[in-house]
């Protein structure tokens, strides 16, 4: 399975509009070479480099209940049918980079899992992985980078 992004190459700088005090637009992913087995996907973007700076890996971005054949995230919208979570700005729905000190790495996480999840719309990063647990067919990543302004 393959996460990709038109905005930024893996390990690569993530632009600036993408970024919570800069425009917070939802980033644009493509998701290749999903088992065929897959009920539904699931994404979780967070920074673990966060933790130096708050204390926390800070999560920006949770979506479950993706489904395999309508996958394609388009800048600034998310595909039909998913749910998206809570991140810890305390919203639902995507939170961009956003580091408080230095450069960060961010990362995507795709989760191809063997069920749906009947997770409520807004549920926490904690809660989808608990849902996930023992579901997950195959997982990726994407990483990406960015720096305050």
């Amino acid at each position: 399975m393959i996460l990709e992004s038109d905005a930024f190459e893996n390990g690569g700088i993530i632009p600036q509009k993408y970024g919570y005090k800069h425009g917070n637009v939802s980033l644009p992913l493509k998701i290749k070479e999903i088992p065929e087995n897959t009920i539904s996907l699931a994404l979780i973007m967070d920074d673990p480099d966060a933790m130096a700076a708050v204390g926390k890996i800070w999560v920006h971005w949770v979506v479950w209940n993706i489904e395999p054949k309508n996958s394609e995230f388009k800048e600034n919208s998310i595909p039909a049918s998913c749910i998206e979570g809570e991140t810890d700005f305390g919203e639902i729905g995507y939170g961009g980079p956003a580091p408080p000190d230095k450069e960060h790495t961010y990362i995507f996480k795709l989760y191809a899992l063997d069920k749906k999840l009947d997770s409520n719309n807004g549920s926490t990063k904690k809660e989808i992985e608990f849902a996930m647990k023992n579901h997950v067919i195959e997982k990726t990543s994407l990483k990406g980078r960015f720096s305050p302004s």
